[in-house]
């Protein structure tokens, strides 16, 4: 059989294939979704969704109403979270995607054009059909909802049910998969740089953005408005980007404190009490970056963070010159986490663990009262340990080293296993210093034994590191963190 009567033989299949799931889909609805309800989604998604007009007149073709897709909005926000909107998103997905028939034609041709050896004109008009045809029929209603006013802070929401549904597996499979990411690449285009704003925040900024901005701080929670005036006060700086369609929504916040050195501890950053001081600017050299907050669920995966902080650096580059060093003070999520699974499994497989040195491990042993991991397991996990100074001290050495091989040697794909690192390294930073006790909160505690490390921004590097990272998977780091990876793979196995 030809490849293009193969194609057309394909079609016809996947086209009946599809009149048969969409029939029976009206049987596959989420539980608490009535019958009658379902056949109310079918009807709206086949006005609202407009047809991907011929190859021929998709520059004549009109646009839909305004109506129906303001109709669709309507409709998505007067269902209830949960199954009913997971019901509409996965019959959107399934019922509204790439013509599988059209595709399989356009492939066809192209392969045909190119055994053939046409003229090139003849094969890149091939391919620009094949290409047309690979959009899904949902995209259309997405660009339409964009241009409609406060269509595109809808379809942040709508993305976010997406983000929410995937995560929980209220909605699932690879037709919403595939639609979550056709929806975050246009929301990367829509959310590009030209169309985003820098703003500050100061105390004279108005009260829903100091709310939206307390609200959202996701790494160090704000305790009060005292505590929220003292961030926006003196030698601390806060920006956010908003995106012209959505005037004064934040989108994505970063917090920055102005400071003398490279911080150690988030608690002298955060620190209860305001000082009564006025900023001296000849007492600032540095820079930390030591909160960053997006807002919007639905942007997550959406590039805003890299180009947030180089915004940043060139308002604090003009503002204040003299500032020499830019670093992060950041959280280390997660190590606690793995730590716990590492003890857990060598117990398990080893019956002993290798973590520490036999000299570690019986001081540790002598201050819990037991020879296993389970008691340690259990302090870690309920963050009593660090109310004993001397197993806070006994720990220290081990754990710092444990703490740079997560972040250092800890890899997914070749890249580091840990989010925050993985962001920061491929932005070009320097995996610069693990910092002890630095974050003594119980979130702090819970989250990787207190510690938090710095990621330094050398600016005249941060390109070529980015580079070597981002190509040869290659992590930029300082002496400090390279001698405690050497004593991890000394006094260590995993």
């Amino acid at each position: 059989m030809s490849p293009l009567r193969w194609a057309l033989c394909s079609r016809s299949l996947l086209r009946g294939l599809r009149c048969v799931s969409v029939a029976a889909g009206l049987c596959r609805c989420s539980p608490g979704t009535s019958a009658a309800s379902v056949a109310g989604m079918e009807e709206l998604l086949s006005r609202s969704v407009p047809p991907l007009p011929p190859y021929e007149t998709k520059e004549k073709a009109p646009p839909p109403a305004e109506l129906r897709s303001a109709e669709f909005v309507r409709y998505y926000r007067g269902l209830e979270a949960g199954p009913p909107r997971a019901e509409l998103l996965t019959r959107l997905a399934r019922d509204f995607g790439v013509d599988h028939g059209r595709v399989a034609e356009f492939s066809a041709k192209v392969l045909q054009a190119r055994e053939q050896q046409r003229e090139l004109g003849a094969l890149l008009q091939a391919e620009d059909r094949l290409r047309y045809y690979l959009n899904p029929q949902y995209r259309g209603l997405f660009q339409h909802l964009g241009r409609l006013e406060g269509g595109l802070r809808f379809l942040v929401e709508l993305r976010g049910d997406l983000v929410e549904g995937l995560a929980s597996k209220a909605v699932d499979g690879p037709h919403v998969k595939e639609m979550n990411g056709v929806l975050k690449n246009m929301l990367s285009e829509w959310f590009s740089t030209g169309f985003l704003n820098l703003e500050r925040v100061t105390w004279q900024s108005p009260c829903e953005v100091l709310q939206k901005i307390s609200d959202s701080e996701a790494v160090h929670p704000v305790r009060n408005w005292v505590d929220m005036k003292r961030r926006v006060g003196a030698y601390r700086r806060c920006y956010f980007f908003s995106h012209c369609a959505i005037p004064g929504e934040p989108l994505i916040v970063l917090h920055v404190a102005l400071t003398s050195d490279i911080s150690s501890s988030i608690q002298a950053i955060v620190k209860e009490v305001p000082p009564l001081e006025t900023e001296d600017a000849d007492k600032i050299t540095t820079a930390i970056f030591y909160s960053i907050s997006l807002t919007q669920q639905g942007l997550q995966g959406v590039e805003l963070g890299t180009y947030l902080i180089k915004r940043v650096v060139k308002e604090l580059q003009k503002e204040l010159p003299q500032i020499k060093a830019f670093s992060t003070l950041s959280p280390i999520p997660g190590f606690t986490k793995w730590l716990v699974g590492l003890l857990s499994s060598q117990a398990k497989e080893l019956g002993r663990n290798e973590l520490f040195t036999e000299s570690e491990w019986q001081e540790i042993s002598e201050i819990t009262g037991d020879t296993t991991t389970e008691t340690l397991k259990k302090i870690l996990n309920n963050n009593e340990w660090v109310r004993s100074e001397k197993l806070v001290q006994v720990l220290h050495s081990p754990f710092m080293r444990l703490c740079a091989w997560y972040l250092y040697g800890e890899k997914h794909r070749g890249y580091a296993l840990n989010p925050v690192a993985n962001f920061h390294l491929q932005n070009g930073s320097v995996m610069w210093r693990i910092n002890w006790m630095a974050d003594t909160s119980p979130r702090g505690i819970a989250a990787s034994c207190g510690m938090m490390v710095n990621y330094r921004y050398f600016l005249e590097d941060t390109a070529s590191n980015s580079a070597a990272y981002l190509g040869s998977k290659q992590i930029k780091a300082s002496e400090q963190v390279l001698s405690l990876v050497s004593q991890f793979q000394q006094n260590s196995k995993l």
